[in-house]
């Protein structure tokens, strides 16, 4: 019990650090002047292609999926693209760490949907949790040096945060995908997801190509650490120690993107700042730990 719950720990950190490389390797490539959109698209279409392969040929696992399945697949894919496209979005705008902060914020964003559109009970540590965030969130727009956070930026992260919580919503409740096996359903995700990117690029047509070596590294990167390694080890970190657990080692994802903002990207860390910073996580753990 104790290796498996060790084993757990090291997986839901792998999980965790892992997605919180997305600006490392994300930011390169939007710097080198591709556009969001490309990048998702060639972070998606690697994934899909590497974990298509993975899944094909060392675990033999069936691609089948229902016609009900399907549809609703679908749409929850496309609330986890639009999550990553508002979210990269948000790069342009703010520092890439603070972004991720923002987005972690997501499951009060659950708790605040599942009042709504399932009459769960909004408890006071509930509220509390979400006076605490928004105190956080107004030290994080005031604190850059007495300059306010560009809020556009701001308004992009929060709205990553609001799709993936309804994401999350979505695959807890959904009573169609619970026979789906979660290897299948990870796939699918990335593969109806990587359509957003082929519509909105008007079928490829607007898709800027690879254009260096660096930028075709960090493509690949992007799509093997915070796509397949964190899918891949935060399946394996639920099923040995939960979901609880698992969700309070994420909040080792902002806190990493954050020292990657500071060491490779020139990042700023005011005072005001990592209060805010502390004050969001500590308001999630609240929420977290309440379930």
């Amino acid at each position: 019990m104790k290796k498996a719950q060790t084993l757990g720990t090291i997986n839901g950190i792998i999980a965790a650090v892992s997605y919180g490389t997305n600006p490392l390797f994300a930011l390169p490539i939007m710097n080198a002047g591709m556009s969001v959109n490309s990048v998702l698209f060639f972070r998606y279409l690697f994934a899909v292609i590497i974990y298509g392969i993975f899944l094909k040929y060392f675990k033999k696992i069936s691609f089948a999926l229902k016609k009900e399945e399907f549809f609703t697949v679908l749409i929850l894919a496309l609330l986890f693209s639009f999550s990553s496209l508002t979210l990269y979005g948000a790069f342009k705008y703010i520092d890439s760490g603070l972004a991720c902060t923002i987005l972690f914020i997501y499951p009060t964003f659950v708790a605040i949907l599942g009042a709504i559109f399932y009459k769960e009970k909004l408890s006071k540590t509930m509220t509390l949790s979400i006076l605490i965030i928004s105190f956080g969130i107004f030290l994080l727009y005031g604190g850059n040096n007495g300059k306010p956070l560009n809020l556009t930026g701001v308004l992009l992260s929060l709205t990553s945060a609001v799709f993936y919580a309804l994401y999350m919503v979505g695959v807890k409740n959904f009573k169609s995908i619970k026979h789906i096996k979660k290897d299948t359903f990870n796939f699918y995700i990335m593969l109806l997801g990587l359509m957003v990117y082929v519509v909105n690029s008007r079928f490829c047509t607007q898709i800027e190509p690879i254009n260096s070596p660096i930028v075709l590294i960090c493509a690949i990167l992007i799509a093997i650490l915070p796509t397949i390694i964190s899918i891949e080890t935060i399946n394996i970190a639920i099923k040995l120690i939960g979901s609880t657990k698992t969700a309070l080692l994420g909040a080792l994802e902002p806190i990493s993107a954050i020292v990657f903002s500071l060491l490779f990207f020139g990042g700023v860390l005011t005072f005001k700042i990592s209060v805010g910073v502390f004050l969001i996580l500590s308001g999630v753990s609240l929420v977290i730990m309440k379930k």
